[in-house]
């Protein structure tokens, strides 16, 4: 809303309005506006979630300092959520589909989170809302999402063609003609729509998941997504989950979300600048730059979270913020076009919840083949299994954030390293 404001002030010759057109003014105003709102909403959301006596029941794990945690109040995760909304609404473009996307991923997983909580807390049902349909849930967003990317006629590739040259898209939406004034030869710029995304490590190769369906023949791109539809619900509902099962030691969810987002972030300025895009030999993406400010607004939110969520917690974000920051993650990661990278970028998250699945499956495999289940490790998820060992759970989150920082840089070098 204050970027409209303050465009039209600038229509109007007030000179300092300018300022607001610039990407890097707004996003690091999104960053502090967050962190203002996360630090000063936070203490007042805590205190009245203390009188609602808002707390989930610890699960006795025999794990240290766990009986230190009762009556910690949750869902603070609603902090998170108010600390990206408010700066996203006042300071983005709010006709902008990525920031559209974005919100409603937002307000999505939020509701879904919420009701999950809501239902541990008050109903005190320790199981909280059915698996069933919070993958429902889960689902339905990968469809918006999923459609929205693949049909609407905002989200584009832009890429400069010879004009005699043939290149295999889905549909042209925009030409245009041009001078270089370098080497005095004519080039074509087209938007185009294409479910392609960046191959880590391959400089020339992008994967276009339509030739999945090369077997089809004739116009088998136009049936792209029957393909692409399903892997943005997978990416989402995992990345969602990884991110709920991450959250079970005081600032390790909030942290690691925090450095992911930071790197996504970047991701979208470069993708969105042509300079930058060309010099990265990467997709040049019109309008995703937008996404810088509602990344930064939610780099904020977690770092101000962490005012109140560090060890020792003043409160915890439940599901309301874990499965919101995991969504957050997945579907920047979509509109970037580098979910290939997710294994990299978010592979706290993915040891986190592969720790459980081999757990589970493990334990069952041997259950049935020798009558007594066994374990790989100590205890899932992962973070579980180093406080067994006996590190305290602020070096382990410290350590943690870490190896997030080095794979958020080692993601980020991939765009060098091919």
């Amino acid at each position: 809303m204050l970027y409209y404001l303050f465009n039209y002030l600038d229509q109007a010759g007030v000179p300092v309005a300018s300022v607001f057109r610039y990407l890097s003014f707004r996003a690091a105003l999104a960053i502090i506006l967050a962190l203002i709102i996360s630090m000063l909403f936070g203490g007042r959301l805590i205190r009245l979630l203390h009188r609602q006596q808002v707390s989930d029941d610890i699960r006795e794990l025999g794990l240290m300092g766990e009986q230190k945690k009762k009556g910690t109040p949750t869902m603070g995760g609603i902090i998170i959520i108010a600390a990206i909304l408010i700066p996203t609404f006042l300071l983005a473009q709010l006709n902008n589909i990525y920031v559209i996307l974005m919100i409603v991923t937002t307000v999505w997983m939020g509701i879904i989170g919420f009701m999950d909580d809501y239902i541990k807390v008050f109903k005190k049902d320790k199981g909280g809302l059915r698996a069933r349909t919070k993958i429902i849930g889960q689902v339905g967003l990968g469809l918006i999402v999923g459609y929205t990317m693949f049909f609407h006629p905002d989200i584009v590739i832009r890429q400069n063609v010879s004009s005699n040259g043939s290149q295999q898209v889905i549909g042209t939406i925009n030409r245009l003609n041009f001078e270089d004034d370098h080497a005095n030869q004519k080039k074509v710029v087209i938007d185009y729509k294409a479910p392609i995304s960046t191959v880590p490590f391959l400089k020339t190769y992008e994967i276009d998941y339509s030739v999945l369906l090369k077997f089809l023949g004739g116009d088998y791109r136009y049936w792209a997504f029957l393909v692409y539809i399903p892997i943005v619900i997978f990416i989402i509902t995992a990345v969602s989950n990884a991110a709920n099962l991450t959250d079970g030691i005081d600032g390790l969810a909030s942290g690691v979300s925090a450095i992911n987002l930071v790197c996504l972030g970047l991701f979208a300025y470069f993708s969105g600048n042509i300079i930058a895009a060309q010099y990265l030999n990467i997709m040049y993406l019109p309008n995703i730059g937008e996404l810088v400010v509602f990344s930064a607004a939610c780099v904020g939110a977690c770092i101000g979270f962490l005012w109140y969520n560090a060890y020792p917690a003043q409160v915890f974000m439940g599901d309301t913020g874990s499965l919101t920051l995991g969504g957050i993650i997945a579907v920047l990661a979509i509109a970037v076009r580098k979910e290939l990278l997710i294994p990299i970028l978010c592979a706290i998250f993915l040891a986190e919840n592969l720790s459980v699945v081999l757990q589970v499956s493990y334990f069952k495999y041997t259950k049935n083949k020798f009558g007594e289940g066994r374990r790989i490790f100590l205890m899932s998820p992962l973070h579980h299994h180093y406080q067994k060992k006996g590190l305290h759970e602020a070096k382990i989150v410290t350590r943690f954030w870490t190896i997030a920082i080095l794979l958020a840089v080692l993601t980020f070098v991939t765009l060098k390293l091919r």
